[in-house]
């Protein structure tokens, strides 16, 4: 457990995003420190029933600092209404904060390097259910090495939270075929929500 100042033994939603952050730093734990515009940490609702993580910044993200926001962001949006959902009742975060050269895959010393971080900001937030944009977010989170393709179109659990893993939006962009697939997993989730209602009071 990464040890966040003023805390011992924390339990979920007892440290607060901003304290990760904080913790985070300037990071350059990995190379990919050397090589970022901006450190990109996540945005969102810091109680939100589902959290989105992808697998690492792009170009627009990096430039900005903000996940999401380049032509994948665009299309995560138009896609959260299959869910019932809008983009500040979620929150995004990544397996990597920094932009990997040229958009290549993340490697493991990297995801393994920003993985502390991720998992605080988990445990802040405290979701419900947790929706995987792509093989590495899913083989982080469900400590799996299967692809996402055999792991989709269905809810996983693990300890707390319901794992939906699915496709990045940005691949269905080059592969038309499955975003069809993309918004299946997408609405089963806003299924979930229905049948699982809360009292505000518990995200409060």
């Amino acid at each position: 457990m990464l040890q966040i100042p003023g805390h011992q033994n924390q339990r979920p939603r007892e440290v607060t995003l901003e304290e990760v952050r904080a913790t985070l730093g300037d990071c350059h734990l990995c190379p990919l420190g050397e090589t970022r515009n901006k450190l990109v940490f996540g945005v969102g609702n810091p109680r939100a029933r589902v959290m989105f993580i992808g697998e690492g910044p792009g170009r627009n993200e990096d430039l900005q600092g903000e996940p999401f926001v380049g032509a994948a962001g665009k299309k995560l949006d138009a896609l959260l209404s299959l869910a019932g959902l809008t983009r500040d009742q979620i929150y995004i975060a990544n397996v990597v904060k920094c932009r990997p050269p040229s958009n290549r895959n993340p490697r493991p010393e990297e995801i393994e390097a920003c993985s502390p971080f991720l998992r605080e900001q988990v445990r802040s937030v405290w979701p419900d259910v947790i929706v995987c944009l792509g093989n590495f977010a899913s083989q982080w989170v469900l400590r799996t090495e299967l692809g996402v393709t055999k792991l989709r179109g269905r809810f996983h659990q693990t300890g707390h939270f319901v794992v939906m893993p699915t496709f990045h939006p940005a691949a269905c962009i080059y592969h038309s075929d499955w975003q069809p697939l993309l918004e299946s997993d997408l609405r089963m989730v806003g299924e979930w929500l229905r049948e699982h209602p809360v009292e505000e009071a518990a995200h409060e």
